[in-house]
C-alpha cells in the first residue's frame, strides 16, 4: 500500500485515524497499540509473510535495548555485546535478503564457479529503512541519549510506525522516545498535519509523476534517436521525479506523524539550490546522511585525524551509502563518485566555490544531474547509448523538440517548487484568517485534483520503495 493510493486515503487512513482518536489521551498505551496493529496491517498489505521479520526485529532488538540498558553502568563490556548483537543481527538480515543475489550473481561470473545461480529473493519493503532505526535505538540507548523501552507493544509501535516505515524519513528512537512516553496532541496540530501531508501528496501525484512520465518518453526517444537535448531533458525529469517522489512521501509521513502527535524531523531543504555538493548532501536525504554521519562517519574519527584517515572515513561512508541504495553496481559507483567530488571539494574548490556562488550552483547542478544518469542507469533500456547522448551526436530530435513544448509550462512550475519561493510566501502570509481559509479550501482542492489523478492514472510507483 502506498499513500498515494485510493485505498489508503478512503479505507486505511479514515479507518485507523478513527480507531486512534476514539481512545483517549489518557490512555496512550492502548493508542500505541492501536498504531502497532494498524501498522502491521499497513506493512502485511504489501506481504503478509514479511510481517514475522519486522516482528522478529522488533523482539532482538527490545531484549538488546533492556540488557544494554541494564549494564550500561554496570558491566559496559557486556552492554557493548548487546549492542553488537543487535548491529549483528540487522546487518545480516539486510546483507541476506538485499544482497545475497548480488554476490551470488558476481560470483557466479568466475568461471569455476558458474553453476552459481541466484535465490530469488524478494527483498521486504523497507528494510532498508527499520534495520537502521532499530539499530539506532540500542545505539542510544548504549550512549545513555534515550532510556530502554520498557514496553514490547510501545518499542514495536515506534519499529512498524506505518507513516515513515516504508521509505523514511529514518527516524531514531530518541527523536520520538518522549513522544511514545507522552505526547500531547491538538486541533491546530491536527490541522498542520493535513496541510503538511496535503502538500506531499500534489508533490507525489501531480510533480513526481508527471515528471516521471516525461523521462519516460525523453528516455525511450533517446533510445531510438540519440540526441543531446532528449538525453538531458530526461535525466533533468529524473532529478525532478526523484525529488518530489521522495520528499513528497517525506511530507506525507512528517504530516500524518504530526496528526498521531508525533515530529519526525525534516528529510529535505531544497537540496536544488546548493551551491556545492557539500551543501547538496546536507539538504537531500537529511535523515540518512545524519545517521552515517553520527552512527559510521564520526566512530571511525570523522574529520578530526589525519587527512589521508579522513578521507578513508569518506571513503567507507559513501561506499555504505551506494550499497545501501541498493545491490547493483551501479550505485556503488555512485556513492564512489559522490566521494571523489567531496574530496576535492574539501581539499580544493570550497574557497573557490563560496567566492563564486552563481558559477557554484551551476557546477553543483550539473553533477547532480550526471549523479543522477549514474543512478537510474540500470533502469535505462541503453545506459552506454544513453551516455553518449548527453555528450555528442545530433543535438535535437523532433520528439524531443515535441516533448519540450508540450511540457515547458510544467518544467517551470517544477523549478519554482523545488525552490523556497512558494514555502515563502506562505510564511508571508501565515496567521491570517482570510488566508487560512485560502489554505484549507486548497487543501480540499488539492486531494479532490489528487484522487481525479489518481482514478484516472495507473502510473503511481514510488521509488524508494526498492531500497
Amino acid at each position: 500500500m502506498v499513500f498515494s493510493s485510493l485505498e489508503f486515503l478512503f479505507l486505511y487512513l479514515p479507518v485507523c485515524l478513527t480507531v486512534y482518536f476514539l481512545i483517549p489521551r489518557r490512555h496512550l498505551k492502548i493508542r500505541n497499540l492501536v498504531l502497532f496493529l494498524f501498522s502491521l496491517v499497513f506493512y502485511a498489505w504489501s506481504g503478509p509473510r514479511y510481517v514475522f521479520l519486522i516482528l522478529f526485529s522488533t523482539v532482538v532488538d527490545f531484549i538488546c535495548g533492556h540488557f544494554v540498558g541494564k549494564y550500561r553502568e554496570k558491566n559496559k563490556k557486556l552492554a557493548k555485546r548487546f549492542v553488537f548483537l543487535s548491529v549483528f543481527i540487522n546487518i545480516g538480515l539486510l546483507a541476506f535478503f538485499k544482497y545475497t543475489d548480488f554476490i551470488i550473481s558476481n560470483l557466479s561470473r568466475i568461471p569455476f564457479l558458474s553453476f552459481l545461480k541466484p535465490i530469488g529473493i524478494t527483498l521486504p519493503v523497507g528494510i532498508s529503512f527499520y534495520t537502521f532505526q532499530t539499530m539506532s535505538y540500542t545505539i542510544d540507548v548504549y550512549r545513555g541519549e534515550a532510556a530502554a523501552q520498557d514496553n514490547i507493544v510501545t518499542f514495536g509501535a515506534y519499529v512498524s510506525m506505518f507513516p515513515q516505515l516504508i521509505a523514511g524519513p529514518i527516524v531514531r528512537y530518541r527523536d520520538v522516545d518522549s513522544a511514545l512516553r507522552s505526547r500531547e496532541q491538538s486541533i491546530e496540530r491536527f490541522a498542520s498535519g493535513i496541510r503538511r501531508f496535503s502538500v506531499g501528496l500534489c508533490k507525489k501525484v501531480l510533480l513526481a509523476n508527471t515528471a516521471g512520465e516525461l523521462f519516460s518518453a525523453f528516455s525511450s526517444d533517446v533510445a531510438s534517436n540519440p540526441n543531446i537535448l532528449g538525453a538531458w531533458l530526461g535525466i533533468l525529469f529524473y532529478s525532478f521525479q526523484i525529488y518530489f517522489d521522495f520528499s513528497g512521501y517525506s511530507d506525507m509521513a512528517i504530516g500524518l506523524g504530526r496528526i498521531m502527535g508525533f515530529d519526525f524531523p525534516e528529510n529535505f531543504n531544497y537540496p536544488y539550490i546548493s551551491a556545492s555538493i557539500t551543501e547538496f548532501w546536507r539538504r537531500w536525504h537529511i535523515t540518512l546522511s545524519t545517521w552515517f554521519r553520527e552512527y559510521v562517519y564520526i566512530p571511525l574519527g570523522g574529520s578530526r585525524c589525519s587527512r589521508a584517515r579522513t578521507f578513508f572515513n569518506l571513503f567507507v561512508v559513501w561506499l555504505l551509502t551506494g550499497l545501501w541504495h541498493g545491490a547493483s553496481w551501479n550505485f556503488v559507483l555512485w556513492g564512489l563518485y559522490y566521494c571523489v567530488i567531496l574530496i576535492i571539494e574539501k581539499s580544493l574548490l570550497k574557497g573557490f566555490l563560496e567566492k563564486h556562488r552563481i558559477f557554484a550552483h551551476i557546477y553543483s547542478l550539473l553533477f547532480v544531474l550526471f549523479g543522477w544518469f549514474i543512478f537510474v542507469s540500470c533502469d535505462l533500456e541503453k545506459p552506454f547509448q544513453y551516455l553518449r547522448a548527453m555528450f555528442s551526436g545530433p543535438f535535437v530530435s523532433q520528439m524531443s523538440v515535441y516533448h519540450l513544448v508540450r511540457s515547458t509550462v510544467f518544467l517551470v512550475i517544477l523549478i519554482i517548487a523545488s525552490t523556497p519561493f512558494c514555502k515563502n510566501i506562505y510564511k508571508r502570509f501565515e496567521g491570517r484568517s482570510s488566508f487560512s481559509v485560502i489554505i484549507s479550501i486548497l487543501c480540499v482542492a488539492s486531494l479532490a485534483l489528487c484522487t481525479a489523478y489518481l482514478v484516472d492514472s495507473s502510473y503511481n510507483p514510488f521509488l524508494y520503495f526498492r531500497f
